[in-house]
């Protein structure tokens, strides 16, 4: 048996598709694939599958992954090949290998986001001002309720760029099982947010808390 991790895109309409559902269909497109998944034993035998780093719905990503277990030693390369044939055009596999990191290990998190809006300028110094606030207070919802946190240690701003139709942003958001900052809570707080008309949120890149690519 084999443990492999795999990494993924999803892109276009697969942002639309939920985590649950996303789940579904990696299950669907496996067996189409014909791959030897390994599946649990016991009354109710499924698929394993496990997605470390849950993606929000209408969020696309360039680095996604999945580890799978395969009772056969297949090539990497016939991997990736067997899954895109059977995926979604929209969710695309790049690359195949047994893990490097424990999923534990993820900590931070890279978006390029784009916020569409009229007076990008002006709106951009309202946002700089935001973000340099020394406290960003935001109720965030937990399995054990609402509870009050602090965001600002738990993003970065890596780019903000004024452009012609709105504002390009890289974030860089604390992530991972202990801390999962959306980039959405720390932009919905912001009072000029009436102000844009659209958002578009790609995730970028994965690390853990020495900044190294998530493998």
């Amino acid at each position: 048996m084999r443990k492999i991790r795999v990494f993924f895109t999803k892109l276009g309409r697969a942002k639309y598709i939920s985590h649950l559902d996303s789940n579904r269909c990696w299950q669907r497109s496996i067996k189409r694939s014909g791959l030897p998944v390994w599946y649990t034993e016991g009354f109710n035998p499924h698929m394993y599958l496990t997605f470390p780093l849950p993606l929000s719905l209408g969020y696309e990503s360039k680095y996604e992954c999945v580890d799978m277990k395969l009772m056969e030693d297949l090539s990497d390369a016939e991997v990736v090949q067997r899954l895109n044939d059977a995926l979604p055009l929209d969710i695309r596999v790049f690359a195949c290998a047994e893990p490097v990191m424990d999923q534990k290990e993820i900590a931070w998190a890279d978006y390029d986001i784009f916020l569409s809006c009229d007076n990008a300028a002006a709106l951009s110094e309202e946002l700089s001002a935001y973000f340099a606030q020394e406290q960003i207070l935001v109720q965030k919802k937990t399995k054990k309720g609402s509870k009050e946190v602090d965001l600002k240690p738990h993003f970065s701003v890596l780019k903000q760029e004024v452009e012609e139709e709105g504002i390009a942003l890289t974030l860089r958001c604390t992530t991972g099982i202990e801390v999962n900052i959306n980039p959405s809570l720390l932009l919905e707080n912001f009072s000029g947010i009436d102000k844009v008309e659209t958002t578009s949120t790609c995730r970028t890149m994965v690390y853990t808390a020495k900044l190294e690519q998530f493998k």
